[in-house]
């Protein structure tokens, strides 16, 4: 059969069950071969779309992420969704057409090695016919294994080409990731660290996100009376547990900050303690002992206040020091002797500054928070805005929330929102956007009424690049550049072919209600037009980072 065909079918026999794509003549017959392997594919409208969503629905299913793209633009196009993937050490095999040998000239040519380092992700190559199956699965043992994005080039002539296969290919289940057992010696280490502490933090990060990790944590942290934190990516990880104080960084309630800058000892699992999980360094105490849990050697001691690293896997790391405490006979009341007060954002007071037509953006996410159903999925873009439905709109989990900041870019919310409602099609998606990145991004509001996903999408619109008008308007730097006329963005939805309404004040959402208890046979786009004289602080944290 064709290679192209060998390998739809041996992805299909790995337990790939989703791929997203845009098709073009180079991945045309892959493709293919994919769906009729019995692969379910979505047909993203632009390849970074679909990239965006391949990421989404991989972080938010825990399953590999599988992208399929033409060579050439096919691949630049990808390359920002690409790089939020790598960076975000998302499992993500990126199929992408290549030139073959016979096109050193064609205009479609690319170091695809060279753009996938340039990204930050891995590559591979299907070199020949004969190789190309071993190749790609290659590729694929290296994303689940290694926790990478791994972009394969399949070269056309390779995949026109012919291979043996008398009974089609050898089903190979996908690897489960390995569980790297710390040292003894550090386990030991890190258990004096925390047997030492009277006010200990445990935070979970990226490299935790799952059940078994985040079990192993909360019980560490019962056994040593620690308050439990996530970074942003994790926030939901620890939900029902009555010591979480929810995100640390710059989306922390004041509580939550009080508290974790207090602590005398800060314990990193699968989390590097950077700018935004520390603010810029403030939530670690000038006296706290810190230590860091994670896979990755090189990530470790990133932040320069880490005093012990443990390379180890975050729920082994701590199921070993929590038994060797056990032993020790400790345990410990810690920062678990008072009652901990409500840490939630939307039990802090503050002054609404809606009117002039215009929704205070805190007002507008308590409302929908107490409107959209519990089961929900939250997907995130970046700006001004976004610290509004990261502390205000509650998840269920850890899964419920997919927040794809690593690479900061604007137009990636609405894909993600795709991805994710693919991967949990029981739960409501909900798209939170600048109106910025909704325009960015929008030929995927087009996918979304395709696809009948029954989407709440939330634009907090202020007519402009937001954190570009607060970052350089105190200064008195003209903003022409950064300021648009308003646009009617609920027309533009319905045009599309959404449910649509534009939100000014909180009685406007009541068309939300009437959303939720009809059919949801089509998405609805709120257009909140939202007060804007205000400055995010998270976004003035992000810019002393510049």
């Amino acid at each position: 059969m064709l290679v192209a065909e060998a390998v739809g079918r041996a992805l299909a026999a790995c337990g790939v069950e989703c791929a997203f794509g845009v098709v073009g003549s180079g991945n045309f017959h892959l493709t293919n071969a994919l769906v009729a392997a019995g692969v379910r594919f979505v047909a993203a409208r632009h390849e970074g779309g679909a990239a965006v969503m391949a990421d989404a629905y991989a972080r938010t299913s825990g399953r590999l992420g599988v992208l399929t793209v033409h060579q050439g633009p096919g691949v630049t196009n990808a390359l920002t969704g690409i790089a939020e993937a790598a960076k975000s050490r998302t499992p993500m095999v990126v199929l992408a057409a290549d030139t073959g040998a016979a096109g050193a000239r064609s205009n479609f040519r690319l170091d695809q090695a060279a753009l996938a380092a340039a990204v930050g992700a891995t590559h591979e190559r299907a070199a020949t016919a004969e190789s190309a199956l071993e190749d790609v699965l290659r590729a694929v043992r290296r994303a689940v294994v290694e926790r990478r994005t791994v972009l394969v080039s399949l070269p056309l002539d390779v995949q026109a080409g012919q291979i043996d296969i008398a009974d089609g290919p050898v089903a190979r289940p996908l690897p489960a990731p390995p569980v790297l057992a710390p040292d003894p010696g550090a386990v030991a280490s890190l258990a004096d660290l925390l047997q030492g502490a009277r006010r200990p933090v445990l935070v979970a990060g990226r490299g935790a996100r799952e059940p078994r990790a985040a079990a192993a944590i909360a019980e560490l942290a019962r056994r040593c009376g620690a308050l439990l934190a996530t970074s942003a990516v994790a926030k939901g990880l620890f939900n029902g547990d009555p010591w979480y104080v929810d995100v640390s960084g710059g989306f922390a309630s004041p509580g939550a900050a009080e508290r974790i800058a207090a602590a005398d000892a800060v314990v990193a699992f699968g989390c590097t303690l950077n700018m935004w999980t520390t603010r810029h360094g403030r939530l670690l105490g000038p006296g706290a002992a810190v230590a860091q849990v994670d896979v990755d050697a090189d990530a470790l001691h990133a932040n320069p206040r880490v005093t012990l690293g443990v390379l180890g896997d975050a729920g082994a790391t701590a199921t070993a020091v929590a038994d060797l405490l056990a032993a020790r006979g400790h345990a410990a009341e810690g920062y678990r002797a008072e009652p901990l007060p409500s840490m939630r954002w939307r039990d802090v007071a503050y002054e609404d500054e809606g009117g002039d037509g215009r929704i205070d953006p805190r007002t507008l996410s308590i409302g929908l928070d107490d409107l959209l159903p519990a089961q929900r999925t939250v997907a995130v873009d970046s700006g001004n805005f976004m610290g509004y439905p990261s502390m205000y709109l509650a998840v269920p989990d850890s899964a419920g929330f997919c927040f794809t900041q690593a690479f900061q870019s604007i137009g990636l919310g609405l894909a993600t929102a795709v991805g994710a409602a693919i991967a949990r099609p029981d739960r409501l998606p909900v798209a939170a956007l600048g109106d910025g990145g909704f325009l960015m991004g929008i030929s995927e509001l087009e996918t979304v009424v395709r696809l009948g996903l029954p989407m709440v999408i939330v634009v907090y619109d202020d007519a402009a690049y937001g954190a570009e008008v607060h970052h350089f308007g105190p200064h008195g730097h003209p903003l022409d550049t950064v300021v648009f006329p308003d646009a009617d963005l609920a027309a533009i939805a319905r045009g599309y072919g959404c449910a649509a309404a534009t939100v000014r004040e909180p009685a406007d959402l009541a068309a939300v209600s009437d959303w939720l208890a009809g059919p949801r046979d089509r998405p609805l786009l709120i257009d909140a037009k939202v007060a804007a004289a205000r400055a995010s602080w998270w976004l003035e944290e992000a810019f002393q980072g510049h």
